[in-house]
């Protein structure tokens, strides 16, 4: 009879470590999951830095007024308060929502409609840049 007893006692999984082992499995899945995520995320943006003319850009030293200027004739009419409304968003802080890159790929992309696509020469996107960031 104790043979019987030991039999059915070790047949059964012990709750406490088939918990800790499903556990560590899931721990493990998500962890993977993650550390894909984030590299996913650190190539994205270094394929968007090798654009050759995001890469200019970023080399040139913009000017800001020059920058302003640009902005009135190209951004102002849908980023401007004109008679009490805009069109497009706010850019003031935008430098604290979008890397640089991220900035020239939305300007140069037009990605959110109605926003056409722009793209200035490098030295224009990069004047225009260093405007937008000091909003």
């Amino acid at each position: 009879m104790t043979n019987d007893l030991a039999k059915s006692e070790a047949a059964e999984p012990c709750p406490v470590t088939s918990g800790a082992i499903a556990f560590g499995a899931r721990s493990t899945v998500i962890v993977f999951i993650l550390v894909g995520i984030v590299l996913g995320i650190i190539l994205a943006l270094q394929l968007q830095v090798s654009d050759p003319y995001v890469k200019t850009v970023l080399t040139l030293d913009g000017d800001s007024v020059r920058g302003h200027a640009i902005f009135q004739m190209n951004c102002a009419g849908c980023h401007g308060i004109q008679n009490g409304r805009q069109v497009g968003p706010s850019l003031t802080a935008v430098s604290q929502r979008k890397s640089p890159v991220g900035i020239i790929n939305q300007v140069t992309g037009g990605k959110t409609p109605p926003m056409p696509q722009f793209q200035p020469n490098p030295q224009d996107m990069a004047d225009l840049l260093k405007y937008v960031q000091s909003l």
